[in-house]
């Protein structure tokens, strides 16, 4: 499938789960060929601790018992899997939001990236869940991955956009977005997950955003916007773009505390990649924010 080839929309005044044409954007094909082209070993070398290979950052607190001593000649191996264990931890806070989930349900990943985040909801909830990505080479890595746990009727990438995702009308008992909707308008990501949702399913995100009380993105945010090829939003413009859209946020959690250990670990790493400096920034001058939203379809 070629990045013009993207999936399909419902458009006005066509039945319910009835699909036609969507076609991309030339930034959604910038997009694609960006993460059809990233091999970061941070994203790497993670993964290849216990096989759940993530896209986004880590929560909590380090271990540091765990590290060991600085001079140990595994040192880095053990800080490598500290940061793994961090962004593990990261994902199944988001699935403790989900709410009830039974095996019968489809959960979507919207922006899936190689799948860590689906192959934990599925052993978690023993559940359907389905992937979307822009990136050809994620979506390959990720159905690979899940036909080598066995799970490949359970798990499923797909290479399409998640503006017109090719679901049902409300199909999904639950959804998210994790780190990965800063590369979309809110208004119509939003209207695609209220669409996919069964009513009452619930949405989830864990993403960065800039904070309105700073006045406008910050020259640290403005960094990682260019770093990444994205657009940050602003936290009112999530719940803003929510409420227009019958997802009614039931917690808002400001995660930047948490995240924080996560980056000034990593900074300290073989792995860095040059953008650690503006996030342990933007995060201590309080620019930039790390949050969860969990919005209820009404």
């Amino acid at each position: 499938m070629t990045s013009t080839e993207f999936s399909t929309k419902t458009s006005a005044g066509t039945p319910s789960g009835t699909f036609v044409p969507h076609p991309s954007t030339p930034y959604q094909g910038d997009i694609a060929r960006y993460w059809d082209g990233e091999a970061r070993p941070v994203n790497l070398r993670l993964g290849d601790v216990d096989g759940l290979y993530h896209h986004h950052y880590g929560i909590g607190d380090v271990d540091r018992s765990a590290l060991g001593d600085a001079q140990d000649s595994e040192a880095e191996k053990k800080l490598i899997a500290e940061l793994h264990r961090l962004e593990s931890a990261q994902s199944e806070l988001l699935l403790d939001h989900l709410g009830a989930i039974g095996p019968q349900d489809t959960l979507v990943d919207a922006g899936c990236g190689r799948g860590g985040s689906m192959v934990m909801a599925h052993q978690r909830f023993g559940c359907k869940v389905e992937g979307v990505t822009l990136s050809a080479k994620q979506a390959e890595f990720g159905n690979r991955r899940a036909q080598e746990l066995g799970i490949q009727d359970h798990v499923r990438a797909q290479v399409c956009n998640m503006l017109a995702m090719p679901f049902r009308t409300g199909q999904a008992a639950a959804s998210w977005n994790n780190e990965s909707s800063m590369y979309v308008d809110l208004h119509d990501l939003f209207a695609e997950h209220s669409r996919v949702l069964a009513v009452g399913g619930r949405y989830v995100t864990i993403t960065g955003c800039w904070n309105p009380r700073y006045g406008q993105p910050s020259k640290w945010v403005s960094q990682i916007n260019a770093h990444f090829e994205c657009n940050i939003h602003s936290r009112r413009e999530y719940l803003r773009a929510m409420a227009d859209n019958r997802l009614v946020p039931q917690a808002v959690v400001d995660l930047t505390p948490a995240t924080l250990p996560y980056w000034e670990l990593r900074a300290t790493s073989s792995l860095v990649t040059g953008i650690e400096e503006a996030f342990i920034n933007s995060y201590k001058d309080g620019s930039f924010q790390y949050v969860l939203i969990a919005a209820d379809r009404v």
